[in-house]
């Protein structure tokens, strides 16, 4: 424990100023590897302090995807989003089923859980089983809520959630008292403080975990992680070599150009791994390179920012399959289904907190019914991941504007086709 602590302590600050914690959390990976490589199968007295990092995490799980889901149904003012608010969601949803479908044939390929034996069996709890598309829907629908809390019933959670928050914005509007919504706040701001609290121990976490990995199978504990790594690489450059043409047929430009438009806001993207920061980029290059309206673009980039996460769909299912190699499990048609269904509602918005990665993940492996031991592996690589999934999302954002700005009649070609410039002003 020393040797570790010490470790830990000192690789988590550098001239003073503490580390960001996604590079604590690389730091710890590479140690923990290293030292549990080293050490051997003694390695594995450290995994029941990564196993309470874990258990601290599903403590909070379910309350804040409940709150946040409920928070998001119920303080959403309705408006007409009228043509291009439904061109926009008609889109988005496309590119997330393609995304989808496209992760889970190279989870099949790429196989990046098969020689994982980290996972312990009994820690696999029921999978959720359907005889029938009916007793697939009748799940989604919990006779006790609190039993459904209690045994981690995710989906049947996040239904009586969204349930919940349309009442609640029904009470709201009839009487005008905000204090049911503001106490959901409440509550949802002190479970994203816990979160916070435990994703400081992250590093510590995902070092106990892997030293317990590389102690078990050695060295190749990172091959897993270089498949899943090339399966999300491969997948991004599949659907960008499928976008760009779609999009250039549908809009009658030049498909060439593309990359050399996207180059500055990709850049970004993959420098920040955040789609916020890449915002403004994506706005204005929208405008001046691509010459779409900035009526279409002031509307329709910040509701691809939210609701369009195309790589983090191909993640997701990619994250599904991994845990269920791992752990020899063979999911049935209705369980890839259950799958997929999962990760297009995941991709639509993620929890604006550090770590909110892990808290999807985790989210995923529960309500599969999946073992949690493998996602230490994954965060590990996730910031490279997360790089993939950025530049694919904020990109895909332009594509979506674009095919809507083509529809409503306002992409100025002769801007795309540099015969004429523009200027964004904010």
């Amino acid at each position: 424990m020393e040797v570790k602590s010490m470790a830990v302590e000192a690789a988590v600050k550098k001239n003073g100023k503490k580390l960001s914690l996604t590079t604590q959390i690389v730091i710890g990976t590479i140690g923990g590897i290293v030292f549990g490589a080293l050490i051997g199968p003694w390695a594995a007295n450290f995994k029941f302090l990564g196993d309470v990092w874990i258990r601290m995490l599903q403590m909070s799980m379910v309350p804040l995807v409940m709150t946040a889901v409920a928070m998001a149904v119920g303080g959403t003012e309705a408006r007409s989003v009228g043509k291009m608010g439904a061109l926009a969601v008609k889109w988005i949803l496309t590119f997330t089923l393609i995304s989808t479908a496209l992760g889970y044939v190279l989870g099949l390929i790429f196989q990046p859980g098969v020689g994982v034996t980290i996972i312990d069996p009994a820690q696999i709890t029921e999978i959720p089983q359907a005889s029938s598309f009916q007793d697939t829907i009748l799940s989604f629908f919990s006779t006790n809520i609190i039993g459904s809390m209690a045994s981690g019933a995710m989906v049947a959670c996040m239904v009586f959630s969204i349930l919940f928050g349309l009442g609640m914005s029904a009470y709201t509007t009839n009487s005008g008292d905000t204090s049911v919504i503001n106490g959901v706040k409440a509550l949802n701001a002190c479970i994203l403080n816990i979160i916070k609290i435990v994703m400081k121990l992250a590093p510590i976490g995902v070092f106990c975990l892997l030293a317990n990995a590389a102690g078990t199978i050695g060295f190749g504990i990172i091959i897993p992680m270089v498949k899943f790594y090339g399966a999300m690489l491969v997948g991004v450059i599949i659907q960008f070599l499928i976008y760009f043409p779609l999009a250039a047929m549908l809009c009658k430009i030049s498909p060439l150009k593309m990359p050399k438009k996207f180059a500055k806001m990709s850049v970004v993207a993959l420098t920040t791994t955040s789609s916020a920061i890449s915002l403004p980029t994506e706005m204005e290059d929208a405008v001046t390179k691509f010459g779409i309206s900035r009526r279409v673009v002031d509307f329709v980039a910040p509701i691809g920012m939210s609701m369009n996460s195309t790589g983090a769909a191909q993640c997701y299912i990619l994250v599904i399959l991994f845990l269920s190699q791992a752990s020899g499990v063979v999911l049935s048609p209705m369980q890839i289904g259950l799958a997929v269904l999962l990760s297009v509602l995941m991709s639509t918005g993620n929890v604006g907190i550090p770590g909110a990665t892990v808290v999807t993940y985790t989210f995923l492996a529960a309500s599969m019914g999946l073992p949690l031991d493998g996602i230490a592996l994954l965060l590990g690589i996730d910031w490279f991941v997360g790089q993939l999934r950025t530049v694919l999302n904020v990109d895909v954002d332009v594509l979506i504007a674009l095919l809507v700005a083509n529809k409503t009649g306002e992409l100025d070609r002769d801007v795309y086709n540099e015969k004429k410039a523009v200027q964004y002003v904010q």
